[in-house]
């Protein structure tokens, strides 16, 4: 039975919480968008986005008790939260974090629920389902700003600057959640990923108690990696701004869509979504509520970076178990800063897990071998012991941990 809770509670001067009090290296108090563009550059609001000017001097939370929480996550598994704040403007954000400081809970932030695996036990805090939605544009010299709430769904703001023509995130069609979770992850996929045209992220500073955006520079952005992630409890993000490209050309650096396009002699950043969009279908990395594979985080390990004598290791491995007849059948892709990356589902295939296979209600995709699915009735901690199972096998035969992917709350991967 859930439960609920009407608190009215009144903070002073909200409008100085929009604007941020104090000094942060590398961010600023206020948005490069706000007063940086000249009159005469067109403006398109597709969406107002959500402003915590407009809102009221006082907000009163309505805190609900014992909320399940697997239906609000692409797994359906795991429990209740003790606590739930819907939160649909940023007032109630910022009081419903005040609200679990001042009773010294921990805090669950949930926007898509697409990378989150829940206890089985549930979450003993608070939980804050974010509602803020928005999306505007702006034009400058330097291309589209384009600024959105963090609770707006991911892939249809890829799906109007596809539209619109605006180039930088057409490869990251397709990926579930919401826009807030992509700079906590650095999401990527098909040669693209979100720092690369990150222009800003507006958070709320938990410990600082203001409203900070944050440039690119002091997001600490790494391989599916960030400081937000390297620090959950510090800030929560708020909104995100992209910086696009009008009329620019698609990324096309990953070789199995670069390959889909010539074929079809596309050049649109459309139809590299729409290409983009197939492929993901045809692995089960898009949400279909008639795909059997549709109880699932995405990938569960992010790739392996390693560096270059681990790499060779492995290849050498690889030969002598017969795994491969020629080092150059071992993917491994060199990156910028020297080390190796190599895909955790190559690892996970060539350790003798197979895609389909089952550990009772949980199992291995049955088309792509980095995503782990619940077949319903299960439970988290049956995945989380399939999960262990497939990372202490890849850690024994090759020496590389595989690190998972999705945000675990209330539960731990030994």
């Amino acid at each position: 039975m859930q439960k609920k809770e009407s608190l009215t509670a009144t903070r002073p001067n909200w409008a100085d919480l929009w604007t941020g009090t104090g000094p942060s290296p590398q961010s600023s108090t206020d948005s490069p968008t706000n007063s940086d563009l000249p009159l005469s550059h067109r403006e398109i609001r597709v969406r107002p986005p959500v402003n915590l000017l407009a809102s009221p001097r006082f907000v009163a939370l309505d805190v609900q008790h014992n909320v399940p929480l697997a239906p609000r996550t692409s797994l359906e598994l795991g429990g209740p939260a003790r606590y739930l704040v819907e939160a649909a403007d940023e007032a109630t954000v910022i009081e419903a974090l005040r609200w679990a400081d001042d009773r010294q809970l921990r805090v669950l932030v949930l926007g898509g629920g697409s990378n989150v695996l829940i206890g089985d036990e549930g979450w003993d805090g608070l939980a804050i389902h974010l509602g803020l939605r928005g999306l505007e544009s702006h034009t400058s010299p330097q291309g589209v700003r384009l600024r959105v709430a963090a609770a707006e769904p991911w892939d249809d703001v890829v799906a109007t600057a596809a539209a619109e023509g605006w180039a930088g995130i057409e490869c990251l069609s397709g990926i579930p959640g919401s826009t807030g979770a992509t700079p906590i992850q650095n999401v990527g996929a098909y040669g693209q990923e979100v720092a690369d045209v990150i222009a800003a992220v507006h958070v709320w500073d938990r410990r600082a108690g203001c409203r900070r955006v944050l440039l690119p520079d002091a997001c600490g952005f790494g391989y599916r990696d960030s400081v937000f992630k390297r620090d959950p409890t510090a800030a929560v993000v708020l909104a995100v701004e992209l910086l696009l490209q009008p009329g620019g050309a698609p990324t096309l650096r990953y070789g199995e869509l670069a390959r889909a396009m010539q074929s079809s002699g596309a050049t649109t950043v459309a139809q590299t979504r729409e290409h983009v969009l197939g492929l993901r279908r045809r692995k089960s990395m898009v949400i279909d509520p008639e795909d059997p594979n549709r109880r699932s985080a995405g990938s569960f390990f992010t790739n392996a970076v390693v560096d270059t004598t681990v790499a060779e290791a492995l290849v050498a491995t690889a030969m002598q178990q017969g795994l491969v007849d020629d080092a150059a059948a071992v993917p491994r892709y060199a990156l910028d800063d020297g080390q190796v990356k190599i895909p955790a589902a190559w690892l996970i295939e060539a350790a003798g897990f197979r895609k389909g296979e089952r550990r009772g209600a949980v199992g291995i995709s049955s088309r792509h071998a980095l995503a782990l699915v619940h077949h319903g009735g299960g439970r988290t901690r049956d995945l989380v012991a399939f999960a262990q199972e497939i990372r202490d096998r890849v850690q024994q035969r090759f020496g590389i941990e595989l690190r998972p992917e999705p945000v675990f709350a209330g539960v731990t991967l030994r």
